[in-house]
């Protein structure tokens, strides 16, 4: 379904420690940017019914139904480009990103 790499889970793993709570993480796709969506991160308190729960690193992901479609198969890890760092998604079901890399579209 979706492949969370250690460096990523690591991290995610470290975030939230520092946030002191939690069940997980969510991951999904809002409609915006240039391309036409847009990954979201989020922490999940309360996990809704609906949501496709799985396990990777000992860490929860949650996917909610309509997010789901778009980001089965993706591949989740962690890179740094100068100061920057932060989480980053290889989606085989992307036909196209924007140019600074913040949205894509399928």
């Amino acid at each position: 379904m979706i492949t969370v790499q250690p460096e990523a889970a690591k991290w995610i793993s470290s975030q939230l420690e520092q946030r002191g709570k939690g069940e997980g993480i969510r991951f999904a796709v809002k409609t915006t940017g240039c391309s036409g969506y847009m990954y979201v991160v989020e922490f999940v308190d309360e996990p809704s019914i609906e949501d496709t729960v799985f396990e990777q690193h000992n860490l929860k992901f949650f996917i909610d139904p309509k997010s789901l479609v778009f980001l089965t198969g993706i591949n989740v890890g962690f890179r740094t480009e100068g100061l920057n760092s932060g989480l980053h998604f290889t989606n085989p079901n992307a036909t196209g990103e924007c140019g600074c890399g913040e949205s894509f579209s399928v």
